[in-house]
């Protein structure tokens, strides 16, 4: 069993783990998530790669961000944290959220020297697909919140936070909000809400894009999206798999990013 390491980013204390030999892997899981959820996959390359998996702050053993960040923010973190690792170049494995943050990094110069083979398997970041479903619960919460924006701020922000807690109001926000509160909350609010289309023409790494034939968090046709406005990727869908395809096909998923991670 890997020993939970740290390392502080702009006070931020975060939480890694390292397993494996050869070149450095760093991993980063998706919104919700932690690093235990992506060990099982660095084990699997354990033989070929030295895997550094991350807690993003806000998750698992790290601690939550002092104010709301943005996905710069988080980028700025692993940035920071791939400088600090001793090879020259790395790799990167990325889920759902962390396809959110890679993409920021991919486009700065230090992401451009140091990083080289990409994967990003249900990588977020690309504008839904929304249906009549979704647009009428965005107009009925604003709806809800329109008489208790006229009151001052102190008695605002107090009838806000009762209106927060109804099971109306909750019942009209995704599984993930109606989980969060505070730093975190705004923290989600703020990635969602930036959609990264426009970072992608930009990104000339060597990208595997690996997908769930049944991804409802990240359907196909974001992925198919990604594929099109990056200049050197490649999409691979793995059948009978969702969301967390490395989980729901282990040994698929780790023999085709065995394939794409090996020395040529």
């Amino acid at each position: 069993m890997s020993k939970t390491h740290y390392f502080n980013f702009k006070e931020q204390r975060i939480a890694y783990e390292v397993v494996g030999t050869g070149k450095a892997l760093v991993v980063l899981h998706g919104w919700g998530s932690s690093k235990r959820v992506m060990m099982p996959i660095a084990n699997q390359l354990a033989d070929i790669r030295a895997s550094y998996v991350l807690d993003f702050p806000g998750f698992g053993e790290s601690m939550e961000p002092t104010s709301p960040w943005s996905i710069d923010d988080y980028a700025d973190a692993v940035e920071a944290f791939i400088s600090m690792l001793p090879d020259d170049h790395v790799d990167v494995l990325v889920h759902s959220f962390g396809g959110r943050v890679i993409l920021k990094l991919l486009n700065r110069t230090k992401g451009k020297q140091i990083i080289q083979k990409v994967l990003i398997t249900g990588g977020a970041g690309m504008k839904p697909q929304r249906s009549w479903k979704f647009y009428l619960r965005k107009y009925t919460a604003k709806t809800l919140k329109a008489p208790f924006m006229i009151l001052p701020n102190p008695l605002r922000e107090k009838a806000l936070s009762w209106l927060r807690g109804t099971d109306l109001w909750k019942s009209l926000g995704s599984s993930d909000y109606s989980k969060l509160s505070g730093v975190m909350r705004e923290t989600f609010v703020k990635s969602i809400s930036e959609h990264l289309e426009e970072q992608l023409p930009t990104i000339e790494h060597e990208t595997l894009l690996l997908w769930g034939r049944n991804d409802d968090a990240t359907p196909i046709y974001q992925a198919e999206r990604i594929d099109q406005g990056l200049k050197n990727s490649a999409l691979v869908v793995i059948e009978d798999a969702g969301h967390y395809a490395f989980l729901d096909k282990p040994k698929q998923f780790a023999a085709i990013a065995r394939a794409f991670f090996e020395p040529k």
